[in-house]
């Protein structure tokens, strides 16, 4: 990595190479040198333009690897429809492309739509995809409210790294819902009872995610009809 031209990781960059590299490997992930590489530049242009697109409170690059990209790379493993190819996936308030662009890029076969309603990250998400030349996202300057008509029952899989409301994020994003889809939300904390009562219509599994180098708790729930 030594070659390519870094603005905030170029002291780091070979060093994180092998750290992506041994966390794919312990998560059980496919992936390549230009995998790392986009990684890479994508964590780069995350730094550098995190204050004035507002991406991200975080500017240390190894908390940022940490608590941004392995946090993201740790659900692709189970993401729903994982042995399937050609998934249209939409992730509902993506900010500054987590985790829709770590997914894009390991999961090339994927069709990736990053959803959110701040212009100033989706032009982030729309020049860094130019640039790592990703075809497989497109990303979408909306509310999801303003999303459902043009694009009703269109996905297979929705995910979000973004609402604190369970109840919140599967009103929002079922009308945009295959019928045989599933929706992912990354979580912090198990839901509660009271949480999972209030979706009693849904079938619901909770699974707790391990993020390389990191102790807090994550999990996802998969809610499907």
């Amino acid at each position: 990595m030594t070659t390519v031209r870094f603005s905030k990781i170029s002291q780091q960059a070979d060093e994180f190479a092998t750290q992506i590299m041994q966390a794919a490997q312990v998560l059980g992930l496919s992936i390549d040198d230009e995998q790392v590489l986009a990684i890479l530049r994508y964590l780069d242009g995350l730094l550098l333009w995190g204050k004035a697109y507002n991406l991200t409170a975080i500017t240390d690059p190894k908390e940022a690897l940490i608590k941004h990209i392995f946090d993201c790379m740790a659900i692709v493993p189970d993401l729903p429809l994982a042995d399937r190819g050609q998934v249209r996936l939409l992730d509902i308030g993506t900010g500054a492309g987590l985790p829709s662009v770590i997914i894009a890029i390991l999961r090339p076969d994927w069709q990736v739509s990053a959803l959110d309603s701040n212009q100033k990250k989706i032009r982030f998400i729309r020049q860094l995809a130019s640039e790592l030349a990703l075809k497989n996202i497109t990303p979408i300057a909306s509310r999801i409210e303003h999303h459902h008509a043009d694009f009703a029952k269109t996905y297979q899989v929705i995910t979000s790294r973004a609402f604190a409301s369970l109840q919140d994020f599967v009103a929002l994003a079922m009308p945009c819902l295959a019928d045989d889809g599933v929706l992912y939300a990354m979580k912090g904390k198990n839901p509660t009872d009271e949480e999972l009562a209030s979706l009693a219509d849904w079938h619901i599994s909770v699974k707790p995610i391990s993020v390389p180098q990191l102790d807090d708790s994550r999990c996802v729930v998969y809610l499907q009809k």
